[in-house]
């Protein structure tokens, strides 16, 4: 069973095609990445899968069933507008949205500990939401999605107003709920986050899939043109041949860019017998690359 399934949705709003004919398939017990530049419509889709608003076209099936509240309650959902009672104490919320989220009342206290020592927050238990700084307030916006252990756990942009402390913190708990076999989908345009943690991706624009899939063979796929080496011995004249478009030496290492349809086995022939080479290294297109050339502009600049 996927853990989700969309067919061929649309949402219009005014004039405005919010999302245009999307399809995708979310497997589960994996970490799926849900990309693409802002505005383009990854926040419309998921409020879609949460039915907070309704496709006008198209068909969407979350863990088997089409009516999405028969399974809430086996789903974390963490929207891109934070939302907490600012008078409430931190511990206080953590338990009551356990509560909420039917977690036996002689269990509340100690999950709620539990996660208040995961996100690093146990000396704030007894203080008001309103006191936390903004990105304590998204940890603790995190584990109130998560305290009931949820089988699909839906995030929208995640990792925004966090310090790169924080982001790690948070990388290696979805990490770990990923290895417990969960479903996790997360919305971002952050490209370099999504790479170390999705093994699934849909990279959206303009409300349209341009690409998607399993991410390892989606880098596979597209032939790689570029090589990081380090070599003793002098490579300038690299330069002069026609195969090479650029060249970047840094402490020793050198990144070599070489023209479209060019085989990286045909420089290191080139290499050998004029220099040493100690380290030659194809590199696969980094996932940042493969937004700018799919999308384009300066979305993908920001990205």
């Amino acid at each position: 069973m996927l853990a989700v399934e969309i067919d061929s949705i649309c949402k219009t709003f005014g004039q405005v095609r919010a999302v245009d004919g999307l399809s995708l398939s979310v497997p589960q017990g994996c970490v799926y990445g849900f990309l693409g530049p802002n505005g383009a419509g990854k926040t419309t889709t998921i409020r879609m899968i949460m039915d907070i608003i309704r496709p006008d076209s198209g068909q969407i099936r979350v863990l088997g069933n089409r009516a999405i509240n028969t399974v809430k309650s086996r789903i974390g959902y963490m929207p891109e507008e934070r939302g907490l009672y600012r008078k409430m104490k931190v511990r206080e919320i953590l338990e009551y949205f356990g509560a909420l989220k039917n977690i036996p009342k002689n269990q509340l206290a100690g999950k709620a500990k539990d996660w208040l020592e995961m996100i690093e927050l146990s000396s704030w238990a007894e203080k008001k939401v309103e006191e936390l700084s903004r990105g304590m307030h998204q940890k603790l916006q995190f584990a109130v999605t998560a305290i009931n252990d949820p089988e699909l756990l839906i995030l929208d942009e995640p990792f925004s107003g966090l310090d790169p402390v924080n982001q790690e913190m948070l990388k290696d708990i979805i990490s770990q709920i990923r290895a417990a076999g969960r479903t996790i989908i997360f919305s971002t345009h952050m490209m370099h986050e999504a790479e170390r943690l999705c093994d699934e991706i849909i990279l959206i624009n303009n409300g349209r899939a341009i690409l998607q899939g399993n991410l390892a063979r989606i880098k596979m796929s597209y032939q790689p043109n570029a090589v990081s080496m380090e070599a003793d011995g002098d490579i300038t004249y690299l330069n002069d041949i026609e195969i090479v478009e650029s060249i970047e030496q840094n402490n020793g290492r050198a990144d070599i860019r070489l023209i479209e349809g060019a085989d990286p086995q045909e420089l290191l022939q080139l290499l050998v017998g004029r220099v040493n080479v100690k380290v030659f290294e194809v590199k696969l297109p980094s996932l940042h690359e493969l937004f700018i050339e799919k999308v384009g502009g300066d979305d993908a600049k920001n990205s």
